[in-house]
């Protein structure tokens, strides 16, 4: 079984031949460290914003010659909102959404461009053109039909609070501007689904909904809001695209518990990560390891981040045994390969996944 093939019967929900690996970002040093362990020919260690085109495109190579090297069956591209620097750390994207770069490359929202709810008359979102699939672009160029091509990109609840300025704001909007947070939502919605099915056009296998929804030890907002506010929208977006015959995951860390069968019943194809810190990998494949893939579960926190590569062998292997059985399971980090991760200790996750992974699991 090849690649792709492996990749997309396990977000189908069945058993291919050996329990696929991915993840869902490589955080720009990641990939230079991380190639390092098989090449002397490396881009700088710049945040993409920081890069000229050349560097940009040198560091998609090195990208993609790490996922050919260590045999990974998906790789995420992500969408290109054309953020421009304006400022010391500071960069302003397509949509006005304003924010500060972290050391390790994470978009910080600091201000959006709807100040108050009677903004959003005069606010147009912009029109997608070739550029913002760009990434998708490289790698069906290089990749071919070798692997499953993710396309990665936030949700409506993250784009809704970016736009105003921050998660608070748009909390009090649910209280006092309720029908302005449909409004927006729906907004929202209606692009993010162009630019999805935007990027199946360019070359995507299958997609990632991106933004969390929970931290460690509950969701962000209540079941109530969520089901409210946020589920109808991740319907509607989760039905456009298995129209088009493409499967969807969604991305949230934390204990999503609370709107498991949510997610569930809007027919979500994968949930990822499964954080360890907040959710129980073999509980999660019991309740509803059936219906829906899990993703993820290698924690990125500590272990990936202080351990020892035997170590993390051994996690490996105890949760493809906890997950994988009957199939339904794509191993990858519990995040992303961030910084802080040992670049032998992400090289040893994905080696062990290979040598744990075959089915029948009999471990």
């Amino acid at each position: 079984m090849g690649n792709k093939e492996r990749f997309l019967t396990a977000l189908g929900g069945a058993q291919p031949d050996m329990v696929p690996i991915w993840d869902l970002a490589i955080n720009e040093a990641s990939i230079v460290n991380i190639a390092r362990h098989f090449t002397d020919d490396l881009p700088p260690v710049k945040m993409v914003h920081e890069m000229t085109p050349d560097e940009m495109f040198k560091l998609v190579n090195t990208l993609m010659m790490v996922v050919e090297e260590l045999d990974f069956d998906g790789m995420t591209m992500p969408v290109f909102t054309g953020r421009e620097v304006i400022g010391k750390d500071l960069v302003k994207d397509k949509l006005g959404i304003i924010s500060r770069m972290s050391p390790h490359g994470e978009p910080v929202v600091m201000e959006g461009p709807l100040k108050s709810p009677g903004d959003l008359k005069n606010y147009k979102l912009p029109v997608p053109d070739a550029s913002w699939f760009l990434a998708v672009q490289l790698a069906k160029a290089r990749l071919k039909d070798s692997k499953a091509i993710v396309f990665q990109l936030s949700g409506p609840f993250k784009f809704s609070w970016a736009l105003r300025g921050g998660m608070a704001t748009l909390f009090m909007d649910y209280f006092d501007h309720p029908d302005f947070a449909h409004e927006l939502a729906q907004m929202i919605t209606d692009f993010l689904i162009q630019l999805f099915l935007g990027a199946v056009d360019a070359g995507a296998d299958a997609l990632i909904l991106d933004g969390d929804l929970a931290m460690n030890n509950t969701t962000l907002m209540s079941p109530a809001q969520y089901r409210e506010f946020i589920k109808p929208y991740h319907k509607q977006i989760v039905d456009a695209v298995h129209a088009r015959g493409v499967l969807m995951a969604k991305h949230s860390d934390g204990n999503l518990w609370p709107i498991m069968e949510d997610l569930v019943e809007i027919g979500l194809d994968g949930i990822h990560p499964i954080q360890p810190q907040s959710m129980d990998i073999g509980e999660v494949k019991r309740r509803v390891g059936d219906k829906v893939c899990l993703l993820g579960n290698i924690d990125c926190q500590r272990l990936l981040c202080e351990a020892t590569p035997g170590q993390v062998e051994q996690v490996v292997r105890d949760t493809i045994k906890a997950a994988a059985p009957g199939g339904g399971y794509i191993l990858s980090s519990s995040n992303t390969i961030h910084p802080d991760v040992l670049p032998e200790n992400a090289i040893a996750m994905f080696r062990a996944a290979r040598k744990y992974g075959k089915y029948p699991i009999d471990l």
